[in-house]
């Protein structure tokens, strides 16, 4: 009888995998009949060889339909992530006056890859920041935060980030990281350590190795430029599949100016705010105080309006820079007129980088738009769209195609927000699937299914008790976020 290849590794196995029985059935026999028991051991061993030769002969065939543990860590190898099907192309963003960037390996990944971004800013930049909600934070974050509110915006001259580590959850020696970072770069940059911005992003838990990024500014300020995008989007990514950026024009008094920027982001992406790391940068001259009311405005409707996997980070950070630089007047006030089209596109920029977080959800195969109208308050209606949205039972239906309107109930039901059961109506795209508390007279399960078949979907709920609404985007949840988040320290 053919032995079956994993057996002979499980007879070969250690005193204590054996069971008592065995134990005392081998001592019996040893002491019984010696040579019986040297004739079975020689065997078990001959059969224990060729087991293991059969196993070596037939390994390669089926390791790739059961990839071992070493193969699946390695899918977390950013190189080798295939790229998101919802991807889009990076943007031509041309240079934006007064900003220089540079990038360069500090090793905080053990593959090949540029982990270190230096951005440089003129004499007289402005800047603002939101930054995450959560409870735990983080040591780049805590500076920011403190040294904005210190400056008020004003004198802010570079921005340091990697990618890899965290810094998030190591106290007072993940401070002091931060802290000879500044230094370094303040020394280099000839400003105050203060007026300079730090963001990580990677591992939490894992204290950052300053020295790693110190060692690599002489190069990195020799290597400043002025047309360096695409380069600063690839340094910041970690599951990211593929690099994110925006761009805009807008007129200012008749003078254009330039908005563009860049986002990470893949996973634990939730509101408040969505779990990323952005950068946007403008060459318009907008007073500090300004800037941050507009960054405060902007980001509740774009990047605190996507959710991946109701995960938030202790890390988010989003930081708006305004060099100055485009010649247009100076403004103080983020309601002046003159104002109107930057605040069209800076809103659209935002939203853009923001859209792109969850078109690259990890294992994301569909885009969806999720809209909640007739709520009682807006909040409300934020709050239904939310809970839909990252309904594990929503997202999975999503991701199987399955248009199970019976779902999206259970999720307006559980959010516990004020919704009238006879009137609720549910939309996929233009087929409706509920009306009036029923299913709608004119729902079509071949047309339904047929819509879902698209990587871009929308659901929109009426719950019939007000005029509020609400939108929230999302994306699908598949076998291969477990796999991403299962090896992500591996």
């Amino acid at each position: 009888m053919t032995r079956k290849p994993a057996k002979p590794a499980a007879d070969k196995a250690s005193p204590k995998s054996t069971t008592p029985v065995e134990v005392v059935g081998q001592t019996l026999e040893r002491a019984f009949d010696p040579l019986t028991s040297a004739l079975k051991r020689a065997a078990l061993k001959r059969a224990d060889k060729s087991a293991r030769a059969f196993e070596d002969r037939t390994a390669a065939p089926e390791a790739p339909a059961k990839p071992p543990k070493a193969s699946r860590a390695a899918k977390v190898d950013k190189s080798a992530m295939p790229v998101s099907p919802l991807a889009v192309a990076f943007p031509r963003m041309p240079p934006i006056p007064g900003v220089v960037m540079a990038t360069g390996r500090a090793g905080f990944y053990k593959h090949e890859r540029d982990d270190l971004l230096v951005m440089s800013f003129p004499d007289g930049a402005s800047c603002a920041g939101v930054f995450t909600r959560h409870g735990v934070g983080s040591a780049p974050v805590d500076w920011c935060k403190r040294h904005l509110e210190t400056t008020k915006g004003e004198g802010v001259k570079a921005l340091v980030v990697n990618a890899g580590c965290a810094n998030s959850f190591t106290g007072r020696p993940g401070a002091d990281a931060v802290r000879r970072v500044a230094s370094a770069v303040g020394k280099r940059f000839d400003c105050r350590q203060r007026d300079v911005m730090v963001a990580s992003t990677g591992v939490i838990g894992v204290l950052l190795d300053d020295s790693k990024i110190t060692a690599r500014l002489p190069d990195l300020e020799a290597g400043l430029n002025s047309d360096g995008w695409g380069g600063a989007a690839r340094a910041i990514m970690t599951t990211d599949t593929f690099p994110k950026g925006a761009y805009a024009e807008a007129q200012i008094d008749g003078v254009t100016v330039r908005i563009g920027g860049i986002c990470k982001g893949s996973g634990m992406i939730a509101p408040d705010m969505a779990t990323m790391l952005a950068f946007v940068a403008t060459d318009a001259a907008i007073a500090p105080a300004a800037l941050q009311n507009l960054v405060n405005l902007y980001t509740r409707n774009t990047f605190n309006a996507v959710t991946v996997d109701g995960d938030r980070s202790t890390n988010d950070t989003l930081l708006l820079f305004a060099t100055g630089k485009s010649g247009a007047p100076k403004i103080s006030r983020a309601g002046d007129r003159r104002l109107a089209d930057f605040r069209d596109k800076l809103e659209q920029v935002l939203m853009n980088l923001a859209h792109q977080l969850v078109r690259d959800g990890e294992g994301a195969t569909k885009f969806i738009k999720i809209a909640v109208n007739g709520a009682e308050t807006a909040a409300s209606a934020r709050k239904i769209a939310r809970t839909i949205a990252e309904s594990p039972l929503v997202k999975t239906a999503f991701a199987g195609e399955d248009a199970n309107w019976g779902r999206i109930v259970m999720a307006v039901g559980r959010a516990d927000e004020p919704v009238d059961r006879d009137r609720i109506c549910v939309k996929f795209g233009p087929h409706w699937a509920a009306q009036d508390g029923l299913i709608a007279a004119s729902y079509d399960e071949a047309k339904m299914s047929a819509y879902m078949k698209n990587q871009e979907l929308e659901v929109t709920v009426d719950v019939g008790v007000g005029r509020a609404s609400s939108v929230m985007w999302t994306c699908d949840l598949t076998k291969r976020y477990v796999e991403i988040n299962g090896d992500y320290r591996s």
